[in-house]
């Protein structure tokens, strides 16, 4: 095994990527295969000389900003930013997080399971501060599956809007809904807390500038309440009203949604097998 895997990595995809793709004249004399590092340096936005440190492995730390932009120009999906990342970790010094620092709760208090079961059949699920999915109703996952929500061991709804290509397809209006998971992920815990800030890491890298130039953009108050359109494979688009509940004790927050219209109602009383009326549309 190479022990400059990372610059290994960097400099095969550099190559692997044609001008063409990245908008870049094709001259007819060309020895370099694919991208040369001044083309992929000046996309990144960084020096030829630190990018040549990179494939070298005479630097293996770069900041999760640079993985994230190098991410951008080379076109990298998510797989291959998730690889790049855990190269980075393998190889670099990575950060020690504080050990005084509590992590973030998968687990639910018997009093907030049983709020959960008498919530039956409505959507509603369970958060903690940075967007993992702790708990849900039966309802919330005849919703949530299809769309893939709940895929993985540890499924977070903030790393799925950001890095799985079905999210543009499940969110009518993406961009809002980018917005407010980035403006949750700032006000529910300080970005200086290392869970917060290793997540963060791992979504400027996995992500890219679709999430980094919303956590600089200037901080806004993220919706607790409001309405929004779901495009179901199986129901439909379904347009939900949602509300959320602050568990601060646990640093949690419970999110229930509801149809807004008596179309999304009957939708979702047929996700649960349920005879129409069990769900209620809620207007005004």
């Amino acid at each position: 095994m190479s022990d400059n895997e990372l610059g290994t990595f960097l400099r095969t995809r550099r190559e692997a990527v044609t001008p063409a793709e990245v908008g870049l004249p094709t001259g007819p004399r060309r020895r370099t295969p694919g991208l040369r590092r001044s083309e992929l340096a000046t996309l990144a936005g960084i020096s030829v000389e630190y990018l040549t440190r990179l494939e070298q492995g005479r630097d293996r730390n770069p900041s999760p900003q640079v993985l994230g932009a190098l991410g951008d120009a080379l076109r990298l999906p998510v797989t291959d930013r998730f690889l790049m990342r855990r190269l980075v970790k393998e190889s670099g010094d990575d950060k020690v997080f504080c050990a005084s620092a509590v992590a973030p709760t998968r687990t639910v208090r018997p009093s907030v399971q049983a709020l959960l079961d008498r919530l039956e059949p409505t959507p509603a699920v369970l958060l903690n501060w940075i967007g993992d999915i702790v708990a849900y109703t039966t309802g919330y996952e005849r919703l949530a599956r299809p769309l893939g929500l709940l895929d993985g061991r540890h499924p977070n709804i903030t790393r799925f809007v950001f890095t799985d290509e079905r999210a543009r397809s499940v969110f009518q209006d993406w961009d809002r809904v980018a917005d407010e998971q980035v403006a949750l992920l700032r006000h529910e815990a300080s970005l200086h807390d290392p869970h917060v800030a290793a997540f963060a890491d791992e979504l400027t890298v996995t992500a890219g500038a679709v999430f980094k130039d919303r956590l600089d953009a200037v901080p806004v108050m993220p919706r607790r309440a409001g309405t929004q359109i779901l495009v179901h494979p199986e129901a439909g688009s379904l347009y939900l009203a949602f509300e959320t509940l602050a568990l601060p004790d646990d640093g949690q927050r419970l999110v229930v949604k509801l149809p807004a219209d008596d179309a999304t109602a009957t939708a979702l009383d047929r996700l649960n097998g349920r005879k129409p009326g069990a769900l209620r549309a809620v207007t005004g």
